[in-house]
C-alpha cells in the first residue's frame, strides 16, 4: 500500500492513500489525513498510518472518539516513553476521569468548555485538587501529541486554566505521637522500617530497595542507589532514582545504627533457624521472612492497619515529613535538607516545607552593622 505526502503549509502536510475498494461499487476508497511537524516527522507518521491501514487498523481521525484516542495514545506513545508506574497513573487518570465523562465525544469536536466542565464535575464530587491538576497536565500532553499527529487542529487543553491547588497541611507527627508509634510497632517487622524512615527521611520505595551492601554501620552512613516500584502493569521493579540528587549518601544517628545492628542480627538468626544460610551481599535490609522482596503495597496496608488499631492518623509518608520538619525546626539550612531528602532542587523542598521555616529577623541587624562599619 502506497501513499502520497504533499506540503500544505509551513509545518503542515497532507497524506493521500487508498484503503482498498468499496465492496459494492468496486471503486477505490481514498483517504486524506493532515499531518503536522517537520517533513521527517510527517513521513514517520505517514508510514505508521499506511502500515496500520494495510492491516485494517487505521482509525479515521474524523470518527475517532476521545475514549478511543486515549487508548491509542497509551498504546502508541505512553507504552514506550514512560515508566510502568507513570503509565499506570496516566491510564487511571484518563480512563476514570476523562473517558468516563467525555469518552464518546469525537476528539476533533472536543472543546475547552468540555474539559472545564469535567474539572468542575470532579470538584463537585469531592476529588482532590491535585488529582484534577494531574489530569489536566496529562490531557494537555496527550492532546499535544494529537495535534502533532494531525488528529486535531488545536490543543484545547492549552485554552483552559490549570485547576488551582489549595494549600494543605502536611502530616507531621508530634514527639508524643512518634513515641506512641514506635512503642506500638516495637517487636513487629514494621518497627525497624519505621525507625529508619524517621531517622533518614527515605521514601517507602527507597527503604524497601535498600541492601546491606548499601549500609556502612561503622561509618554510620547509608547510600541510596535505587528504589522499588510496584505497579499492576510491571509488578515489582528496582529502578535508579529519578534525578541525580536521588542517588545520595545519608548519615545515621547512633541510635539508628544500633537498631540496624540488632535488626541484622535478628535476620541472621532467622535465616539460621530456617536453614537458609548466610545472607548474600545484596540481601535486602527490609525483606520478608524468607529474604524475598517486600511489597510496597503490603507495607502500606500493614502500616494502615497498625495505625488504625493505635488510633493514630498518619500515613507512612508522614514519617518522611516528620523527619524534614524536625531538621527545619533545628535550624538546618534548606540546601542540606534538600540533598538529604533527595529533592531535585531546594525549590522543591521550599514548595513543600516552606511554611515551616521561621523568618530570620537578623537581617536588619546585619545590615546595620555593615552601615555602621562604613562610618
Amino acid at each position: 500500500m502506497k501513499g502520497n505526502l504533499t506540503r500544505r503549509g509551513k509545518s503542515s502536510w497532507r497524506l493521500k492513500f487508498d484503503i482498498g475498494r468499496d465492496p459494492i461499487s468496486g471503486r477505490r476508497i481514498t483517504k486524506f489525513v493532515t499531518l503536522r511537524g517537520t517533513k521527517t516527522q510527517a513521513q514517520n507518521e505517514a508510514a505508521k498510518i499506511i502500515a496500520a491501514a494495510a492491516i485494517g487498523e487505521h482509525v479515521d481521525p474524523g470518527r475517532e472518539s476521545v475514549g478511543t484516542f486515549v487508548e491509542r495514545w497509551l498504546r502508541d506513545w505512553a507504552n514506550n516513553n514512560v515508566s510502568n508506574k507513570t503509565w499506570t497513573r496516566y491510564a487511571q487518570l484518563l480512563r476514570k476521569h476523562l473517558t468516563s465523562r467525555l469518552g464518546s465525544v469525537p476528539i476533533q469536536k472536543l472543546r475547552a468548555a468540555d474539559l472545564q466542565a469535567a474539572y468542575a464535575s470532579m470538584a463537585e464530587e469531592g476529588l482532590a485538587d491535585q488529582t484534577r491538576l494531574h489530569l489536566h497536565r496529562v490531557v494537555h500532553r496527550m492532546l499535544g501529541h494529537a495535534l502533532q499527529w494531525g488528529v486535531v487542529a488545536r490543543n484545547v487543553a492549552a485554552m483552559v486554566d490549570a485547576p488551582r491547588v489549595r494549600a494543605h497541611e502536611i502530616e507531621i507527627l508530634t514527639p508524643a505521637e512518634v513515641r506512641a508509634v514506635l512503642e506500638r510497632l516495637r517487636g513487629r517487622s514494621l518497627y525497624p522500617v519505621a525507625s529508619v524512615a524517621l531517622a533518614t527521611g527515605l521514601r517507602r520505595g527507597e527503604l524497601l530497595a535498600l541492601r546491606w551492601q548499601d549500609v556502612d554501620l561503622e561509618g554510620a552512613t547509608l547510600k541510596v542507589e535505587r528504589a522499588l516500584e510496584q505497579t499492576k502493569r510491571g509488578g515489582l521493579v528496582f529502578k535508579p532514582p529519578k534525578t541525580r540528587y536521588g542517588r545520595r549518601a545519608i548519615t545515621l544517628p547512633p541510635s539508628t545504627v544500633a537498631e540496624l545492628l540488632a535488626h541484622r542480627k535478628s535476620q541472621a538468626e532467622q535465616r539460621l533457624a530456617l536453614g537458609l544460610g548466610k545472607a548474600p551481599d545484596d540481601a535486602l535490609v527490609f525483606a520478608t521472612w524468607d529474604g524475598s522482596t517486600r511489597s510496597p503495597n503490603a507495607l502500606t496496608k500493614e502500616w494502615t492497619l497498625a495505625m488504625k488499631a493505635a488510633g493514630i492518623r498518619a500515613t507512612f509518608h508522614s514519617l518522611r515529613h516528620t523527619h524534614a520538619s524536625t531538621l527545619i525546626a533545628s535550624g538546618l539550612d534548606v540546601l542540606t535538607i534538600s540533598r538529604r531528602l533527595g529533592h531535585g532542587s531546594p525549590a522543591i523542598t521550599l514548595g513543600v516545607y516552606g511554611h515551616l521555616f521561621k523568618p530570620d529577623d537578623r537581617a536588619a541587624a546585619i545590615m546595620e552593622s555593615v552601615f555602621t562599619g562604613m562610618d
